[in-house]
């Protein structure tokens, strides 16, 4: 899936979508710990939920300050991201993470654009730098788990 969140013209519009995307993130998140086989994997991608669920919090304060909607949920796009990961379940714990990592790309991309928002305060700005740098993290490791 490719996102288009991050290029929003609005500072509040970016903040709504980036909340909706987290909450799709995590909903996958819930359902490869509840599908991997891997112990060490689960922990591993349980730690990478932890991330998220900060990031909301974060992105749920940032909504409040510019009188955005902090969503409390996810969309329909959340369809997507938890099906991917069902379906790759059918395979293994490889192609789960696969799933994840295709999942993973979409976040990475829009904290990268959130960061360049022409209308993002340096202290969004910080939050969003940090969110890109656990994407990045979060995809690395997906590609090559150890």
């Amino acid at each position: 899936m490719v996102t288009t969140v991050g290029t929003e013209t609005t500072f509040k519009d970016l903040v709504e979508n980036l909340l909706l995307l987290e909450h799709d993130a995590i909903a996958a998140y819930d359902q490869t710990i509840e599908r991997l086989s891997n112990a060490g994997y689960k922990q591993k991608v349980a730690s990478f939920k932890s991330d998220h669920d900060r990031h909301v919090r974060e992105l749920t304060q940032l909504a409040t300050a510019a009188g955005a909607t902090a969503h409390r949920e996810g969309d329909a796009k959340q369809f997507l991201t938890t099906g991917k990961v069902a379906l790759a379940s059918l395979v293994g714990d490889g192609a789960i993470l696969t799933a994840m990592r295709t999942n993973e790309e979409d976040t990475v991309t829009a904290y990268e654009r959130a960061s360049r928002h022409a209308e993002a305060t340096s202290d969004a700005r910080q939050i969003f730098e940090r969110a890109h740098a656990d994407e990045l993290r979060h995809r690395d490791w997906m590609s090559n788990p150890t």
